[in-house]
């Protein structure tokens, strides 16, 4: 399986986004089923971990992905973008076959 990589933007942004959050806590990201092209990605913040999650960290930045969500982000980039539409977090996504204008779903 192909490793996620996680952006210094991105690294960035959650860096900020945790401050504000009590000790201990990171950004879960998971895929759904549903959304517009068939799956969803989800972000939460969470303060628990099992024992099969895979944590991503970049300076000091930690993103903790289950198992089954690993297997449709393998290879998958997680980027910090601010364009026309505002800012959000990207996931460039190379087993993705389509996705919705936003992209916030994507299909397999």
């Amino acid at each position: 399986m192909a490793e996620i990589t996680l952006t210094p933007r991105a690294a960035k942004r959650i860096n900020e986004i945790m401050g504000a959050e009590p000790p201990g806590s990171s950004l879960r990201i998971s895929v759904n089923g549903g959304g517009c092209s068939g799956f969803s990605y989800a972000f939460d913040i969470t303060r628990s971990r099992e024992a099969q999650d895979v944590a991503i960290e970049r300076d000091g930045a930690t993103v903790i992905v289950d198992p089954v969500s690993l297997e449709y982000m393998s290879g998958s980039t997680i980027d910090f973008v601010n364009d026309l539409i505002g800012q959000s977090f990207k996931i460039e996504n190379p087993l993705a076959t389509a996705s919705c204008g936003c992209g916030t779903s994507f299909s397999l």
